[in-house]
């Protein structure tokens, strides 16, 4: 579990194929060390991936085939920036929101806008998140925690303070660009016990018409 604050900007060095679909990343990094185990989890982009090797200016992380298939780190990754994270411990402050690391979709920058020192950022996002978002609600994008300050039906805005911006790699990204998108987990659940429900309340509404003697 994270909390979408990004500790660290590292750099993806290397990536090494480990057979099909599958690939190992060396992460240039520094501060994301410090107390670092071989296990841990780390977000990468507001991916949780595992730590299987790390040396004093880089980490390694392996990618399985479902997390290529669903992020952005396919062939082509190499000399990105990348935001870092490491996983909550017991007692740390939860400063953005909770954040798994799991990405739901991929979304694409539309335009950066400058307001002041600040700036507000919009992104198109697929269809099937939409249930997910609510205005003033949370999400990550990159893993970055961040409140949605406008929504339409397949866009989204955020409004982004300077510390954030500079110190992110919401810095280097032009229109057209992808990024990582994670919805609330909370907005995940209460649709899934909704959804739930309904299923349960249908199912008993049809297992009583069918005792009384409607339908087949």
């Amino acid at each position: 579990m994270f909390t979408g604050l990004i500790e660290e900007l590292g750099e993806i060095r290397q990536m090494s194929p480990l057979g099909p679909n599958q690939q190992r990343l060396t992460v240039s990094c520094v501060h994301v060390q410090e107390g670092m185990r071989i296990g841990d989890s780390l977000a990468i982009d507001g991916v949780c991936l595992t730590v299987v090797a790390f040396d004093p200016q880089s980490v390694v992380v392996e990618v399985s085939p479902e997390t290529l298939a669903q992020t952005l780190f396919q062939v082509g990754a190499r000399g990105r920036k990348v935001n870092l994270e490491r996983a909550l411990r017991v007692g740390d402050r939860l400063g953005g929101h909770l954040v798994q690391g799991h990405v739901d979709a991929i979304a694409t920058l539309l335009r950066v806008r400058r307001e002041g020192d600040f700036y507000r950022l919009s992104f198109s996002f697929p269809p099937e998140v939409a249930a997910y978002m609510a205005p003033k609600g949370s999400l990550t994008l990159n893993g970055i925690s961040l409140t949605l300050a406008s929504l339409q039906e397949q866009t989204l805005e955020v409004a982004v303070i300077p510390h954030t911006y500079q110190h992110t790699n919401l810095q280097s990204l032009q229109a057209g660009d992808r990024v990582h998108l994670e919805s609330d987990i909370l907005a995940r659940y209460v649709e899934a016990l909704l959804k739930n429900q309904k299923q349960q309340s249908g199912g008993l509404t049809l297992s009583f018409l069918r005792e009384h003697g409607f339908g087949s």
